[in-house]
């Protein structure tokens, strides 16, 4: 195997920490010479291509103007949170905050939950007099449901609430079964937030009745005075029915901010044999060297609910836009499937991920861990990225049978256990910005701006499609792609805000900037 070493590119020189090819003029011939055959098949053939050799400076100029033209569509609609001196004077705040929380940390022992294998002493319990009891059922996979359970918290905070553990959401496509003490450490949970709110692991059997609502999308924190505690206090339990995105990404007070953080990166833990498990995986990888997480969103319930068919035959699409329909729950039913990858909307399929990587220059000889579930299409739809880069693994393949046995058909806590793995990497990247691609994105931000490269999607595919058509040759796309990435590896930057729009704007809990530690620029 060559030797992996850290590597830059782009006009500015930032560092990238991809893990590149040791010698680019030194390739695998035989590796390369697949690559050129395959090339030359179906799926990546150049029709109509007079292989016109198109300039660097036009090149360049091409991706300039795409990338100022797409900045204008966005700055005609957001405004940065913050500018000039607030922003010093916010990383100045988060900078002091975060000392006090480590200063905190550090004057606690760590675990006094028999769950844990250290003793700790757990916060002083807040005295308050509850406003009432909130109930909540989560919904979605795991990470939609963690985010929920950090909102659901804050908000129980807020009201001076008694919060009862969060149901999970059993009735999702995964079909998991878990409950709240399957997935999280419940003791450390209740006891690691005692300063904050009261946490019952039941409601007291007094209680019988209760006021089922959703709680509007993206709400401020008015919404919750105003609106919802006069239901608490005139019903004495509330419950919730819906937690996905319940709370605004911005315009929350600081302290509130804070608390979302210290739940989901502090009082969130997964269970010990979850843990264990994870760093077993973490640590398999670590014996050979640097790894990168590829979260490979390439699953058929992705597929189904985005109606991205890139790749795909016939009986495939078939296949997929039946179960679109038979899930109620997902409302889109027709989909564009070209229309909606060419605008960004859909996952890189497998051949475009090796692709994006390949123009990169990540080496061939590095280890990337797949956190994803099935692959659709399996092996077959793998083959080019596997014969890109052949050290491909996953955990099903890292363990042995019976490590994976406790957490079969229970897929949150398989994602729980590429989450672990995730954070650890040397490099993550998702091929699609779903939950677990946003949340592991902010913890590596929290971890210290951790590498993470987020790809452009839209100019990707834009790019991909020149070079299959010949429209650009290999180097010019290669370069194109680097320049279009380069400096955009999960580094400090203000959350962007569109007022009105939270949807379309940056999701909290892929850039908690008001809990970020200071940036330390990173030695090569």
């Amino acid at each position: 195997m060559e030797k992996i070493k850290v590597g830059t590119f782009g006009d500015d020189h930032e560092e990238s920490k991809i893990l590149i090819r040791g010698d680019t003029n030194n390739n695998n011939n035989k590796t390369h010479n697949k690559l050129a055959e395959l090339q030359e098949s179906k799926y990546y053939s150049r029709a109509g291509s007079s292989g016109s050799n198109v300039k660097m400076e036009k090149l360049r100029d091409l991706v300039i103007r795409y990338l100022k033209a797409e900045k204008l569509k966005s700055l005609n609609r957001l405004k940065l949170w913050a500018t000039g001196s607030a922003t010093a004077a916010l990383l100045l705040c988060a900078w002091l905050l975060q000392l006090n929380n480590l200063t905190e940390f550090l004057r606690q022992p760590r675990s006094l939950l028999p769950s844990s294998r250290h003793q700790i002493v757990p916060p002083p319990q807040r005295v308050y007099e509850s406003n009432g009891f909130l109930m909540v059922s989560t919904n979605g996979g795991l990470n939609q449901m963690r985010a929920g359970i950090c909102d659901m918290v804050t908000i129980a905070r807020y009201l001076n609430a008694t919060l009862i553990v969060p149901e999970l959401d059993n009735t999702s496509f995964w079909n998991d079964r878990s409950q709240f003490e399957d997935v999280f450490d419940v003791d450390h949970f209740i006891t690691s937030l005692r300063d904050e709110v009261q946490i019952l692991k039941k409601l007291p059997n007094h209680h019988n009745h209760s006021f089922s609502m959703p709680p509007v999308s993206w709400s401020n924190i008015s919404y919750y005075d105003k609106v919802v505690l006069p239901r608490m206090q005139k019903y004495g339990v509330l419950h919730f029915t819906k937690t996905d995105s319940r709370l605004a990404n911005n315009g929350i007070p600081l302290e509130l901010q804070k608390l979302r953080c210290r739940v989901n990166y502090k009082a969130l833990k997964f269970t010990p044999k979850i843990e264990e498990t994870g760093w077993k995986i973490v640590n398999l990888l670590r014996r050979n060297g640097p790894f990168l997480v590829l979260h490979l969103r390439y699953e058929m319930d992705m597929l189904a609910f985005s109606g991205c068919t890139e790749g795909c035959n016939g009986k495939e699409i078939e296949e997929l836009t039946t179960l679109r329909y038979a899930y109620p729950w997902w409302k889109q039913k027709e989909i564009d499937s070209v229309r909606k990858r060419r605008s960004g909307g859909c996952p890189l399929t497998p051949e475009e991920t090796a692709l994006a990587l390949r123009a990169l220059d990540i080496d061939p000889g590095t280890q990337i861990y797949i956190a994803a579930g099935d692959i659709y299409g399996g092996e077959r739809r793998l083959a080019h990225l596997r014969l890109a880069f052949p050290h491909l693994t996953k955990k099903e393949t890292l363990l042995q049978p019976w490590d994976l046995e406790p957490f079969r058909n229970h897929s949150n806590q398989m994602a729980a256990l590429d989450y672990i793995v995730s954070l650890e990497s040397d490099i993550f990247i998702p091929t699609h910005r779903g939950n677990m691609a946003l949340a592991v994105e902010g913890h590596r931000r929290y971890l210290g701006f951790k590498p993470t490269i987020v790809p452009n999607k839209r100019l990707l595919v834009y790019l991909i499609d020149q070079y299959r058509n010949g429209s650009l040759s290999w180097n010019e796309f290669s370069q194109a792609v680097k320049t279009s990435h380069a400096g955009q590896f999960g580094s400090p930057t203000p959350r962007l805000e569109i007022p009105g729009k939270p949807k379309e704007e940056q999701y909290f809990y892929s850039n908690p900037y008001e809990c970020l530690p200071p940036f330390t620029q990173r030695s090569s």
